[in-house]
C-alpha cells in the first residue's frame, strides 16, 4: 500500500504582522497628539536667553583686601611698627591693585613708607603682569624725602605653592632698582600654619637721602607662626632678620645705624 503525503499550505504570518503593526502605531498617534497638544506652548516657552554679558563668569567684579603682615617688631633700641598690605579690585582679566608698606618708630617721628598703584592682567594661570606707578616717602623729624617710580612687575603663585613678588623700577630721576619678594604657607594642622619669608632688594645707582647703596641692598629673613580663629583673622607670632649689604650697609654704618637687625614679631593677618 503506498503512502499519501498531504502538503497543506497555510497563509504566510508577515500579512497579519503588518495589520497588527499598523493598528498599534495609530493608536500610539492617538495618545500623543493630545499631548503634544497640551504642551506645544510650555516647548516654545523653553527659549534660550538673549546673549548678555551679565551672565559670563569671567565679567564678575571683585574686591580683595589683605595685610599679609601688621605687627610689633621688638628689637635693641627702637621698635617700629610693621605693615604690608594689599589687594584689587576687578575683574577676572583686568584688575587695579594697590599695594602700601612701610614701618614707623613709635617713640619718635620717624619711617619710611611706600605705596604703589598697579594695572594688573594675567598671563598664565598663576602669574600676572603688572604694571604702574609708585611713591617712596622717608621722613624724620628734621627733613622728608620723597621719589616716584614706573614700575613694572610679576605676581604670581610659583611651583611649589610659594607666592612670589617681583618688580622692576625706574625713579624720577632715572634711577634703576629691583625688588623681589617670597613666602610659603607650610601648614601645620587646619588652623596652625608656618610661613616662611624672604625678601631682598637691589639697585644700579646709590641714592644717599634715602640711604641706598649701588648693588644688592639688602636680605630680609622671617619666620611667622600664626593661628587661624577665622580664615580671615590670624594673630601670629615670629622672628625677623634684616642685613644690609655693600655700599647700603656703609651708609647704614656712616649715620650710625644697624647693619644688623634681628628681633621678634608679633602681630595679626586679616583679609576679606
Amino acid at each position: 500500500m503506498k503512502q499519501v503525503n498531504i502538503i497543506v499550505k497555510r497563509t504566510p504570518k508577515i500579512f497579519s504582522n503588518n495589520i497588527m503593526l499598523k493598528i498599534n502605531f495609530q493608536k500610539i498617534a492617538l495618545i500623543l497628539l493630545p499631548i503634544l497638544i497640551l504642551t506645544g506652548n510650555s516647548v516654545k516657552a523653553q527659549k534660550a536667553p538673549e546673549f548678555s554679558n551679565k551672565i559670563l563668569p569671567d565679567n564678575k567684579t571683585y574686591f580683595y583686601f589683605v595685610a599679609d603682615r601688621f605687627e610689633y617688631y621688638s628689637k635693641e633700641g627702637t621698635n617700629p611698627l610693621v605693615w604690608d598690605v594689599q589687594g584689587y579690585y576687578g575683574k577676572d582679566y583686568n584688575k587695579f591693585w594697590f599695594k602700601a608698606e612701610g614701618e614707623a618708630l613709635t617713640s619718635e617721628k620717624e619711617g619710611e613708607m611706600e605705596f604703589q598703584g598697579l594695572y594688573s592682567r594675567p598671563v598664565t594661570s598663576y602669574f600676572d603682569v603688572q604694571a604702574g606707578l609708585r611713591y617712596d616717602v622717608a621722613y624724620n623729624s628734621i627733613t622728608s624725602n620723597s621719589r616716584a617710580f614706573a614700575v613694572l612687575g610679576l605676581q604670581g603663585l610659583a611651583p611649589y605653592l610659594f607666592e612670589v613678588d617681583g618688580s622692576i623700577a625706574v625713579s624720577e630721576d632715572g634711577d634703576l632698582s629691583g625688588s623681589f619678594e617670597g613666602e610659603l604657607d607650610l601648614l601645620m594642622t587646619q588652623r596652625l600654619i608656618i610661613q616662611p619669608r624672604l625678601a631682598t632688594s637691589v639697585a644700579v645707582q646709590k641714592v644717599e637721602d634715602f640711604g641706598v647703596g649701588s648693588g644688592l641692598n639688602n636680605i630680609q629673613l622671617g619666620l611667622r607662626l600664626r593661628y587661624e580663629i577665622k580664615r580671615e583673622f590670624a594673630p601670629y607670632l615670629g622672628i625677623s632678620w634684616n642685613r644690609k649689604l655693600s655700599e647700603t650697609a656703609d651708609l647704614a654704618k656712616l649715620e650710625g645705624a644697624d647693619v644688623s637687625v634681628f628681633g621678634v614679631v608679633a602681630g595679626v593677618r586679616l583679609w576679606y
